[in-house]
């Protein structure tokens, strides 16, 4: 399959997404972090010296633009398969046929295997000694963790790839260059696009250009000429192309903070559905799992604290629930946690009482460490009046009263233990059996 771009395949019936597909490193958009200059992957490709590869990442992101792109520009024979459809017999035609290109003509292959994730354990297999024999070179595309669906033994042979979804200014520069192309894209069409509409596409593809691609197109061949000949691509034909309205939602700008602050004060002020109506509105217009993530597990330790310890732990597991599964599934552990929160007891004594403490160092209150407190394991601490610290296990209830934050110099001189109480546990959920607790230690100290 050595001429992967035919003429049927140059055919202005495919889908714009295919037309665009990029033809030299030059037009590839994104993936800076491996494809830049001077990049291990941009170098492989242009020596022309291939190993196996494993592309993963989201949709849309060029993992099969750039597999066939490398066809177009290695020495080696290429043949491109889907996992979905092949099977083991198919493998073993393709490896049977490389092997002997190998040794008549001395020419490589490569082979190519989209959605590589399909594979069971047995096909991935079947590819491992001749990936070893360097009988064929592997390049595998896959939206999933190779790590997780992939056998380790394939993954030890070959180089992996993470690519990202595509920035907002990448897609844009996709659907730009898409409009322009006269021979390949929309450059012959009348067409006259917004800003606003343009703006929509690039947004809400959430860094897809194949759903970009198919939104401009869909929009262009569907909307009627005005009197002019002209078709006019606006934001309410975007809607319709995406099939998603447009959210005011700026994530650089006021949307994105302001969208974000209703949604900390409505778990904060313990309303469940303002919370999740907030949440539902960021992740519709496309916001940041993490960001939000990070803000829920903020939450619980600012909001909730110990007035319900679990909230914390809730928290964490979404976000890292969220990061490990992807949307759309991240939505629903994000859901959980949010609603944990509004729901949950809250106090922000923990949080308050650190602030006070960092004012006090911030204001020179520094105190000096007990002596009591100081080490006293080596050699000579006892020459130096380190030791007597009690050991709390050793009492009765884990617990014996001793000076651990020592009063300020003139209080001390006078006898004066430190008055300073920076955690003020409050009177709701867990906080208040903590609160009850610190009482009765208090309350027996003193007798």
């Amino acid at each position: 399959m050595d001429n992967l771009f035919s003429k049927k395949e140059k055919d202005a019936d495919l889908p714009l997404a295919l037309r665009m597909r990029p033809q030299n490193l030059a037009e590839f958009v994104g993936q800076k972090h491996i494809l830049g200059q001077g990049k291990l992957l941009k170098r492989i490709i242009e020596a022309d010296r291939i190993s196996s590869l494993i592309l993963y990442g989201p949709p849309g992101t060029g993992k099969t633009a750039l597999a066939y792109l490398i066809a177009t520009t290695t020495a080696a024979h290429f043949v491109a398969i889907n996992a979905i459809s092949s099977n083991v017999q198919e493998l073993r035609n393709i490896i049977k046929e490389a092997k002997q290109r190998k040794q008549g003509e001395s020419r490589k292959t490569i082979l190519f295997i989209d959605e590589i994730h399909h594979f069971n354990k047995n096909q991935q297999y079947v590819l491992l000694f001749d990936i070893e024999q360097e009988n064929i070179i592997l390049i595998g595309a896959t939206i999933h963790n190779p790590f997780f669906s992939l056998i380790s033994p394939l993954l030890s042979r070959s180089s992996i790839f993470e690519f990202n979804p595509l920035s907002k200014d990448e897609i844009k520069s996709v659907l730009d260059r898409a409009i322009k192309d006269k021979q390949r894209g929309l450059g012959n069409f009348p067409l006259t696009i917004s800003q606003e509409a343009l703006e929509f596409l690039a947004k809400v593809c959430d860094g897809d250009a194949r759903r970009a691609l198919n939104g401009l197109e869909i929009g262009t061949l569907t909307t009627p000429a005005e009197r002019d000949g002209k078709v006019y691509y606006d934001l309410k034909v975007a809607q319709d192309s995406m099939q998603k309205k447009a959210v005011v939602y700026d994530r650089d700008g006021d949307g994105h903070y302001d969208t974000i602050s209703a949604f900390i004060k409505s778990m904060r002020g313990s309303d469940p559905d303002a919370t999740l109506y907030w949440l539902a509105k960021m992740l519709y217009a496309g916001e940041e799992v993490r960001f939000i993530a990070r803000r829920i597990v903020i939450c619980a330790a600012e909001d909730v604290g110990n007035a319900d310890p679990n909230a914390l732990v809730v928290a964490n597991a979404a976000l890292q629930v969220s990061e490990f599964i992807g949307l759309p599934e991240a939505r629903i552990p994000l859901a959980q946690a949010a609603v944990y929160i509004a729901t949950a007891p809250k106090s922000n004594a923990a949080y308050k009482g650190l602030e006070t403490a960092t004012q006090d160092v911030k204001d020179g209150k520094t105190l000096q460490v007990p002596t009591h407190l100081k080490v006293s394991s080596y050699k000579g601490a006892e020459r130096l009046g380190r030791g007597g610290y009690k050991y709390a296990h050793n009492y009765k209830g884990h617990f014996v009263e001793q000076e651990y934050l020592p009063a300020a110099e003139k209080d001390r001189q006078a006898g004066i233990p430190c008055q300073k109480k920076y955690y003020q546990p409050a009177d709701l959920g867990y906080e208040k059996i903590i609160k009850e607790r610190m009482e009765r230690r208090r309350r027996n100290d003193e007798n």
